[in-house]
């Protein structure tokens, strides 16, 4: 998912902050992340930048912590989950960043998937076929 999210900001021009660990940092620079923190040594949110967008795909990290490195009306994306026990998994995260929306300046999403249309598909594989966006 990561390596998707960071490929398709390229393509709309965004400036993307990779956050990994130590034996992801040069892929995640191949694929022209403009700035690549490894997490086993560094907080990204210690630096005091913050974000417009953060795309959660690990799941590890509790709310509070990533809010902290939004930029005032940011947006957080829970994607991914840990943990969470056996009825929840890790889709507590999700619901809990759902439930606290409302209540914060920020916007938290956890989107849930759904059939992807035609319209959103052929965008994608024309990135594709443009290499654009390639697997990795």
């Amino acid at each position: 998912m990561g390596t998707y999210a960071v490929q398709l900001a390229k393509v709309f021009e965004a400036e993307v902050t990779g956050v990994c660990g130590t034996d992801k940092v040069e892929l995640v620079r191949s694929l022209g992340a403009d700035h690549v923190i490894d997490y086993t040594r560094d907080d990204f949110i210690a630096d005091g930048r913050r974000y417009d967008l953060i795309l959660d795909t690990a799941g590890n990290r509790p709310l509070s912590h990533l809010r902290r490195a939004l930029s005032p009306r940011g947006t957080l994306v829970i994607v991914g989950g840990e943990g969470g026990g056996r009825w929840l998994g890790g889709l507590h995260r999700a619901l809990g960043a759902l439930a606290l929306s409302p209540f914060t300046g920020h916007n938290l999403r956890a989107p849930f998937v759904k059939e992807p249309t035609r319209d959103v598909l052929e965008p994608l594989a024309d990135y594709v076929a443009a290499g654009q966006v390639t697997p990795r």
